[in-house]
């Protein structure tokens, strides 16, 4: 049987899911409204005091530490077993970015932003999959990025943890065809989330101020991050736009491979797919100095 005859009589629809980083912006949106349609939400999150927001909330909250192997199965069996051994989604949306120019990052920054934007959710993913299996139904969401198809300067580790995911969700949809089993992947542009903050945050532990060569950009950038100069971007959609992205990938019977979200996410498909590399490389990279 096809794969579009799995999507559109599904043997069961189980209205479960478990949704990753869920202490803010997108994940909070997505459980907030997929609790109101019916769903039984199982909200992660990797702080104490955002878990127990969540509890306070009336969610069912998870521990989970991306980065940590023992976290993820601990996560993933708490989960299966709160929902009687079934499951009928998962939302990889936790993560993170990690800005810097390559030449800056240590390994073990390298590693922890692919532990926590790629290895942590497939080890995740690849748990729930037999669950699926058995179930003959199932959707994975993979929350991406508009820099999952074009790489940004300075953003060179995010955008290749997420270069990365993109590349394993394709895989994965061609794995499961037949299964019953659905992957979608989500790509937004700019959204209205801490994002910004937490990647400051990242980024004043390995960006070295003061040693790299691209050390008066790094101070601007900081500058404009404490400032909240990157909110002030007209393109900025708010999370609710990527949150009914994620319930269309869960709920329609012929969910979409991927969902883009924001006029530069669009804009910057078509330029992935059609301009030349000389082209992007004086697009998106003429307007930082040079580092000498």
């Amino acid at each position: 049987m096809g794969e579009s005859s799995d999507m559109r009589h599904p043997p069961v629809i189980e209205r479960s899911v478990l949704i990753t980083g869920c202490s803010s912006g997108i994940g909070r949106e997505a459980a907030m409204r997929l609790r109101t349609r019916g769903w039984r939400v199982f909200a992660t999150a990797r702080k104490p005091a955002d878990l127990d927001a969540l509890r306070a909330a009336g969610f069912e909250a998870i521990e989970l530490d991306l980065t940590s192997d023992e976290s993820v199965a601990r996560a993933f069996e708490q989960t299966l077993q709160a929902a009687g051994g079934r499951l009928g989604a998962l939302v990889n949306n936790a993560g993170y970015g990690q800005p810097g120019a390559m030449e800056d990052l240590t390994r073990d920054a390298l590693r922890r932003q692919f532990e926590a934007n790629f290895f942590g959710p497939l080890d995740l993913t690849r748990r729930c999959i037999p669950v699926f299996r058995r179930q003959g139904y199932g959707r994975i969401v993979n929350v991406s990025s508009v820099v999952g198809r074009l790489a940004l300067p300075f953003l060179g580790a995010y955008s290749a943890s997420k270069f990365a995911l993109a590349a394993a969700s394709a895989a994965m949809r061609m794995e499961l065809r037949g299964s019953g089993v659905a992957v979608s992947l989500v790509e937004p542009g700019p959204i209205e989330t801490s994002f910004s903050d937490n990647a400051m945050a990242a980024g004043q532990a390995h960006m070295r101020p003061g040693i790299s060569v691209f050390d008066r950009l790094y101070r601007d950038q900081i500058r404009q991050m404490e400032t909240g100069a990157y909110r002030q971007s007209p393109f900025r959609r708010p999370p609710e736009a990527v949150a009914t992205r994620i319930i269309h990938a869960l709920e329609s019977p012929r969910p979409r491979r991927r969902y883009r979200i924001t006029l530069l996410a669009h804009l910057g498909a078509f330029m992935a797919r059609f301009a030349p590399d000389g082209l992007l490389d004086f697009a998106l990279a003429g307007r930082y100095p040079a580092g000498r």
